[in-house]
């Protein structure tokens, strides 16, 4: 069991409608015992580059890769003895159907689980490996929601919402109690936001312990559904837009999380898909983490000056690892690209022999790499007698690219980079 959490040491409040501090706090009480307590480890890689003391709360080792546990055990532990033996259903492509599958399965409840028809193999194995019955239905999650919503109606059964339910929101409430533990003056938290449920009890647990504490949400860019609904005053469904962060991908914000963010949370930022790339690359590399696209946003926010903070105690949130190993493998070259460490160059050359043999006698000699080359004869404006050969290259940062660059002009070569 780990060590109690402190209480806070001012006077405690009366429980207020929606969500609060003590309600948070009771969460913490029932699920303690089965939610791993993730480190939240300072990052000296981080720290340095961001000019701040940069904690990771690690969030992505719960035994299912990410935090969604914490709001789907807090449910099913508030759940009367006849809604346990009517069953609950979820709705989800990713990690609330594998936290609501595991803790349904440990304590004998049977759980279904709808995904749409697109779902990977491998998050659809995932989540039948936990016990769950999972039913494959619509194009997205949208059309899986609702027919998880008609399944609950017509058999009884317990929706149990990714994000948009104060128990939920209590239980994932509980990482913030455990930074205030682990880091007690952190200055400043960063969170991802998806529809809301993560952040909203995060930052009402912060704020209410140390109002002092700044608390900076991320979206990506793509699909900022909680920031259009602040700044409209209401949710606003958005148009559908594929990002790297699937697991913050929301088209509309949260009814309960809203006010609980329009409250506690100090500001909301977005970041695009290269910078969350090679977020998720920096991780893997210098912390030896797997994050996801979702699970990495808040960092790619810190390190890419979204946010002003400078000479702070800052906790970021790591709160998911669940990703695709061939998502994975192009997330990684993206963010080799965006880092300067692989460019492709295009280059105009004379098509006789031993001229491809003297343009890669320049490209070694300052050490570039070559992973790929494809040659081209009638497209891209080549000169009869003339080839254009596409070359992709390891190489060592973007100082590196200037210098090859630099040598193939003085060596009369015309080109291009390709972007």
């Amino acid at each position: 069991m780990s060590k109690p959490i402190l209480m806070p040491t001012k006077p405690a409040k009366a429980p207020q409608p929606g969500v609060s501090l003590h309600e948070i706090h009771t969460a913490l009480a029932r699920i303690r015992d089965s939610i791993y307590l993730s480190p939240c480890a300072r990052s000296e890689y981080f720290s340095q580059l961001t000019e701040n003391s940069v904690y990771l709360k690690l969030d992505n080792l719960q035994r299912t890769g990410a935090f969604k546990e914490r709001g789907a055990l807090n449910k099913l532990l508030t759940l009367s003895a006849d809604e346990r033996s009517r069953g609950v259903i979820a709705a989800s492509a990713g990690n609330h159907a594998q936290g609501v599958a595991y803790h349904a399965g440990r304590h004998g409840i049977r759980a279904q689980i709808c995904m749409p028809l697109t779902t990977p193999l491998i998050k659809v194995s995932a989540t039948k490996s936990y016990g769950a019955e999972v039913i494959l239905h619509g194009a997205n999650y949208d059309e899986a929601c609702e027919e998880a919503v008609r399944r609950s109606q017509q058999f009884g059964m317990t929706f149990v919402h990714p994000f948009d339910d104060e128990v939920v929101i209590a239980g994932q409430g509980t990482m913030g109690l455990e930074i205030l533990e682990q880091v007690p003056d952190i200055e400043a938290v960063i969170a991802p936001i998806g529809g809301g449920g993560l952040i909203a009890g995060v930052a009402c647990a912060i704020k209410e312990t140390n109002s002092k504490v700044r608390v900076i949400g991320v979206q990506p860019a793509r699909l900022p559904s909680m920031k259009v609904a602040i700044a409209e005053g209401h949710p606003v469904t958005l148009s559908p837009a594929a990002t790297i962060a699937d697991g913050i991908a929301v088209r509309r914000a949260g009814e309960k999380t809203l006010p609980l963010i329009q409250k506690y949370v100090d500001d909301i930022v977005t970041v695009d898909e290269e910078e969350i790339a090679n977020a998720i690359l920096l991780l893997l590399e210098r912390e030896k983490t797997l994050a996801e696209g979702a699970g990495a946003a808040a960092i790619a926010a810190l390190i890419n000056r979204k946010t002003p903070l400078s000479g702070k105690k800052v906790a970021v949130l790591v709160c998911g690892g669940n990703i695709d190993v061939s998502l994975l493998s192009r997330i990684m070259e993206r963010g080799l690209v965006k880092d300067g460490r692989l460019v492709r160059l295009r280059v105009h050359l004379p098509d006789y022999p031993g001229a491809l043999h003297r343009l890669t006698g320049i490209l070694a000699q300052h050490r570039a790499n070559i992973v790929e080359t494809s040659y081209d004869r009638a497209y891209y404006g080549v000169n009869l007698g003339d080839t254009a050969i596409d070359i992709t290259m390891e190489t060592r940062g973007p100082d590196h690219i200037a210098e090859l660059l630099s040598a193939l002009s003085a060596s009369g070569y015309v080109h291009e980079r390709i972007l």
